[in-house]
């Protein structure tokens, strides 16, 4: 029996697209959101991926994992059936994508009991890290940003408040869980800037790789040239490029100089890359 016209190249297709790392999906999924919807969305899907590691192929991920990352993240933000709901759209595009082979979005799923524990105020243990002084500018700006929004919520509230009927006042539901939400992400901004430091550049007679630095690569499989900045966990943002020291990439570069070749175990296999430049 002949094959199938066309089938050895599908294969060959949904090869290519399931090598694809967890980082790179995000950003394509980003690529197809509004402006707004991406600054929605972006905060949510970056915890996503620190969770799993941005450079774990996609395919790799199942239901199970779905399913206790939103029992896990639901510990711990409020509102978890919202802040779940950029990384459900994330996977149902996966889907559509063919990124993975089954539907994993119906598994990101929050127990009645999980938000019910969620509603309480749960106290986050904050890392101690080192950011970038941008990076720690960036949070600083966020929080002064998120404070300026009090008097205009407070009016949002008062406003709504005054339909006495609070059995079906939907915009004072509203505005209470917006008011929630920020005044959750003061506090966790506020606890991530104190436990922090700013990096300071250590003096170098040669140029290495350190935080905040943006290192030029080279992949020697494949030719392709790749481009990032070095930065602290909290910081990561895989759609601008900013890798985390703590990654497996980031680890491998770390205080290496240029051209030298560093190996990275992945997935896929090793995979070793030419450093060709070093700024900042």
């Amino acid at each position: 029996m002949g094959s199938t016209p066309g089938g050895e190249g599908n294969r060959l297709e949904m090869s290519e697209q399931q090598n694809v790392s967890l980082s790179e999906a995000v950003t394509m999924f980003l690529a197809t959101l509004s402006p707004e919807q991406k600054q929605e969305s972006q905060q949510e899907l970056n915890r996503f991926v620190r969770w799993y590691g941005g450079e774990r192929p996609i395919s790799e991920l199942n239901a199970r994992e779905i399913g206790n990352y939103g029992d896990n993240i639901s510990a711990f933000v409020t509102d978890p059936v919202k802040k779940l709901e950029p990384v459900r759209s994330f996977l149902s595009y996966a889907k559509k994508k063919k990124l993975v082979e089954i539907s994993l979005a119906p598994h990101l799923r929050v127990s009645k009991a999980t938000q019910r524990r969620s509603v309480k105020r749960v106290s986050v243990e904050i890392t101690p890290a080192s950011l970038t002084s941008e990076g720690y500018a960036n949070l600083e700006s966020e929080l002064e940003t998120l404070k300026s929004e009090r008097p205009r919520i407070a009016e949002q509230l008062r406003h709504a408040s005054a339909d006495k009927d609070f059995r079906e006042n939907a915009p004072l539901e509203a505005a209470r869980e917006h008011q929630g939400q920020i005044e959750a992400r003061i506090r966790e901004l506020e606890a991530t800037l104190k436990g922090s430091t700013i990096a300071e550049e250590e003096p170098r007679t040669t140029q290495t790789a350190g935080i905040g630095c943006t290192v030029s690569l080279r992949d020697l499989g494949s030719g392709e040239k790749l481009c990032y900045t070095l930065v602290s966990p909290s910081e990561a943002d895989p759609a601008q490029g900013k890798l985390s020291i703590a990654s497996p990439t980031g680890k491998a570069l770390l205080y290496k100089e240029i051209g030298a070749v560093v190996e990275v175990i992945a997935p896929v296999g090793t995979l070793r890359y030419q450093i060709d430049d070093i700024k900042g």
